[in-house]
């Protein structure tokens, strides 16, 4: 049995302090991939440097939709990064209207310059949508995201918004909120998410899954969301830990790597 944490940013200060850790608990925990996702392109050198020294770990590059008034990526600047080969992945990408109000149509710009460069170098796309689910489908539908696959990253909106990505080939990704007691509809999404399209990750250092909640989150936790997932569909977590393994090297055209 093996897991895979398809979302984490282990270069955050909280985790990068005691990388030898993070990693010696992964491996403890059979864990035995993880993808660090850029948030910003300040931080993203230190992104691909865990990339290039760990094996184990993937990189991507992309600017997070809460980050204003940060380098503003173009499809030349993006494409040009991730031609390097520890880069699976464009993002973190989307819309995120909880945090930020007011005219944030500079954030659907951005979304719509992520869209084009994974399709422009043809690999697929992490989103993330809070409180702006009509305005990511749309525009992945109006920017052919389908054309790059990806992932729903840290899934938490409706059913309607699982079906909708899923139509257009992208993954839904399951993070330690399907553990909390008070997730009853997310729980109910991840019964009803066909396991060939679903994926599990930490989102650490946030988001630890119980029994850790409220404590700093890391790889090695991922293991408890694929338990929860287990326990919600009567399967065995060695059936979950499996497919959602097989996804992650699929969707991030990894199948040599994991032979």
């Amino acid at each position: 049995m093996s897991f895979v944490d398809s979302h984490c940013h282990i270069n955050f200060p909280e985790l990068a302090a005691n990388i030898g850790d993070v990693l010696a608990h992964m491996r403890d925990s059979e864990v035995i991939k993880a993808l660090c996702v850029s948030v910003n392109l300040a931080d993203f050198p230190q992104v691909l440097a865990l990339a290039e020294l760990y094996p184990n770990i993937y990189a991507s590059v992309g600017v997070h939709p809460d980050y204003e008034g940060v380098e503003e990526p173009d499809v030349a600047r993006l494409v040009e990064l991730a031609q390097n080969p520890r880069i699976i992945a464009i993002g973190e990408t989307g819309l995120d209207y909880f945090r930020l109000k007011g005219d944030l149509e500079w954030q659907r710009a951005r979304f719509r310059t992520h869209i084009r460069a994974a399709r422009a170098i043809d690999k697929p796309l992490i989103i993330h949508t809070r409180s702006a689910a009509d305005d990511t489908l749309r525009i992945m539908k109006e920017e052919n995201a389908a054309e790059a696959g990806g992932v729903m990253h840290c899934f938490t909106e409706s059913w309607e918004v699982a079906e909708a990505a899923m139509a257009m080939g992208f993954y839904i990704s399951f993070s330690g909120i399907v553990t909390f007691k008070n997730a009853a509809q997310l729980k109910e999404i991840a019964r009803r998410v066909p396991l060939e399209q679903m994926l599990i990750e930490t989102d650490s250092p946030y988001l630890a899954p119980v029994p850790h909640r409220g404590r700093l989150n890391e790889p090695a936790y991922v293991k408890h969301v694929a338990a929860e997932i287990a326990m919600l569909r009567g399967i065995s977590i060695d059936e979950v830990a499996r497919r959602t393994t097989e996804n992650f090297a699929r969707l991030f055209k990894l199948e040599d790597a994991f032979r």
